[in-house]
């Protein structure tokens, strides 16, 4: 168990380390970049972030049940509920201000809104319990340094790991559905976003010393690596289980192109996730498929020049077929990502610190070229494309219609983290 608490409590210490509108087409978005002068894009970013979050904060005020989520199509916003995946984000958006700005307004605010989900602990429903509580709790531990937070947390873990089969060898993401089309029974769902939610797991085994959480987070990386992970390092939005003997049923997609395409975010998730597993590790298989899933990422020759990438890697592309009514015409261009990116810019800047030379290097400069595409005119609300959220042009779940080209509250929580973590290996 010391080795266990020693490859842990080094994970935390480097995790501390870390913490820290609508459609311009193809042509506009790169002449636009091509233009901005080379300006400190940290601070006007954060800058420009300070009044379109106060008018937030000013819109939700008092009301802790309705968590900002999108922006619907007539401009109001949309909100998510306690039981929902993206309530941690708000809270984590004001610990980044707070950091940030050093001004206690947001400090408030982000322990306002992180206290009203603290009945989550105990959410069963759904894998999204480390989005939800490590986004908004585990920020919050930071900056307060309280008993009841951690106790919080370790409660979030065990609801976590109750959703997971040891036959399976996998946390369950959703409960029992249907696939996309209605072709197939999802029986024991897995997604590709679930590796976000095992750092809370790395978290429980060191503050409790039950190295049971730490296991499940390792065994649900490894099944992961094997069936979500294709040769190339593209990789499956969801892989269906037989809960009875652990077979893989199905390896598909809900919110991608097709089955067999690369969604972009899943992507993102990805990179993200394994970096995490090679900090809490220092397993090399855990960095090799980083690397893999960052490279096929950045090496895409579908990626486009300013680095924003399309909703999904493979649309439209003979051999791609989707399982839902896909209409080529619907779309001039196929939306831009920027969730995707901010998520991918955010990973790349931990996962460079890992490596040397010309890889180091390499992830670095994406990373920075990402995020000063993301603080360009072309994705940066400056205020007149909505009162509410920072970048523009994201897309949520295309193939049903739903949150396509729109800010996501997700979004602009992982691109202020980013930014922050951008900051800090600079200054440094």
């Amino acid at each position: 168990m010391k080795t266990l608490n020693n490859k842990i409590s080094c994970f935390f210490l480097l995790g501390l380390a870390f913490h820290l509108g609508f459609g311009c087409s193809e042509k506009e978005k790169e002449e636009i970049q091509s233009k901005e002068p080379n300006v400190d894009f940290v601070d006007q970013s954060f800058q420009a972030a300070k009044p379109l979050y106060s008018n937030l904060l000013k819109e939700t005020s008092g009301n802790f049940t309705d968590y900002p989520h999108a922006i619907n199509p007539d401009g109001t916003i949309k909100y998510l509920q306690i039981d929902e995946w993206t309530g941690g984000f708000w809270p984590g958006i004001l610990w980044y201000m707070y950091e940030y700005t050093e001004d206690d307004q947001w400090k408030q605010a982000a322990l306002e809104w992180t206290h009203s989900l603290e009945s989550n602990q105990f959410n069963t429903s759904h894998h999204d319990i480390g989005f939800m509580m490590f986004c908004s709790y585990g920020n919050a531990l930071r900056f307060e340094k309280k008993y009841e937070y951690d106790q919080i947390l370790i409660e979030s873990a065990k609801s976590l790991v109750k959703r997971y089969s040891p036959v399976v060898g996998s946390i369950q993401s959703w409960n029992k559905r249907k696939s996309k089309g209605d072709i197939n029974t999802w029986e024991y769902p897995v997604i590709m976003d679930n590796m976000m939610n095992l750092e809370l797991l790395f978290y429980a085994t060191e503050n409790t010393g039950d190295s049971s959480f730490y296991d499940v987070a390792i065994q649900h990386a490894t099944q992961t690596m094997k069936n979500h992970i294709r040769d190339d390092f593209s990789t499956y939005h969801v892989v269906n289980y037989d809960s009875k003997n652990g077979d893989v049923l199905h390896q598909q997609t809900l919110q991608g192109f097709s089955d067999n395409s690369t969604w972009a975010r899943g992507q993102a998730w990805g990179i993200y996730g394994f970096t995490t597993m090679y900090r809490a590790t220092r397993d090399n298989q855990f960095l090799e498929t980083a690397v893999g899933l960052a490279d096929f990422f950045l090496d895409h020759p579908k990626l486009p020049e300013d680095m924003i990438p399309i909703w999904d890697f493979n649309v439209g592309e003979e051999g791609f077929i989707p399982d839902w009514d896909f209409d080529p015409a619907k779309f001039e261009e196929q939306p831009r990502d920027a969730s995707a990116a901010a998520i991918t810019a955010s990973a790349l800047l931990e996962l460079s610190t890992y490596l040397d030379g010309e890889q180091k290097k390499k992830y670095f400069d994406a990373a920075e070229k990402m995020l000063k595409s993301l603080s360009s005119e072309a994705y940066l609300n400056a205020g007149d494309a909505n009162p509410y959220f920072l970048l523009k042009h994201s897309t949520g779940n295309l193939p049903s219609g739903n949150e396509v080209d729109v800010p996501l509250i997700y979004a602009d929580y992982y691109f202020l983290e980013a930014l922050l973590r951008y900051k800090k290996m600079k200054d440094n």
